[in-house]
């Protein structure tokens, strides 16, 4: 994890996502959750260790090769669930966001293909789209844990209180919260291996 929500679900760009209200108990849809995350954790842990050894805007281009394919896997079980009504604008919230990034890595790595150089690399248009998708991202963390928080002080998780931490951990995993750098402005201005020690990681 914004988007109009008219008696249908919408979203600006071109992904169906569930429009809640579904069948599933919050428990299924936690587990379901929880599924997704698994399937594709261990690997994700690889590609982002080999994010920090990234040099030129070619390791960027092979980077993005290897995360997409994990992005769209997530995204697409996503997309698999009718998520129950009570949490349909947290997953909604999510999925949008998601299916953005995915844009945005796609359009970053054909550019990481063809620049001459670092430094066109760093101020090129697809680069300011990625950064703003990376800022965006950071705000639905933020946005994803004010509305769970409403929707717990509502009461809606009455009966299984153990849902809002789980479910908030699944989703942290599954955007990369906890490792979303500190400013996405800065993320690429020089290769990642060749930051200083002790600067906020490079990549989410």
């Amino acid at each position: 994890m914004r988007r109009a929500w008219v008696g249908i679900c919408v979203t600006v760009i071109f992904v169906a996502s569930g429009c809640g209200g579904g069948d599933m108990s919050l428990s299924e849809y936690v587990d379901e959750m929880n599924t997704i995350g698994a399937r594709i954790a261990q690997q994700s842990e690889v590609v982002f260790a080999e994010a920090e050894q990234i040099t030129t805007p070619s390791d960027v281009n092979a980077m993005m090769e290897r995360v997409q394919p994990l992005r769209i896997e997530v995204l697409e079980g996503f997309e698999g669930l009718d998520p129950p009504e009570q949490v349909a604008d947290l997953h909604r919230l999510i999925s949008d966001w998601m299916a953005k990034i995915i844009l945005a890595e796609e359009a970053l790595a054909a550019r990481a293909s063809d620049v001459a150089g670092w430094e066109e690399f760093s101020q090129s248009s697809e680069m300011t789209a990625y950064r703003a998708a990376l800022a965006e991202g950071k705000t639905v963390c933020t946005d994803f844990q004010a509305k769970l928080d409403a929707t717990a002080a509502r009461g809606i998780f009455a009966d299984t209180p153990w849902i809002p931490r789980e479910l908030k951990e699944v989703v942290d995993a599954a955007l990369g919260c906890e490792s979303f750098p500190e400013n996405p402005e800065a993320v690429y201005r020089q290769p990642p291996a060749h930051a200083e020690q002790g600067e906020p990681r490079q990549t989410p």
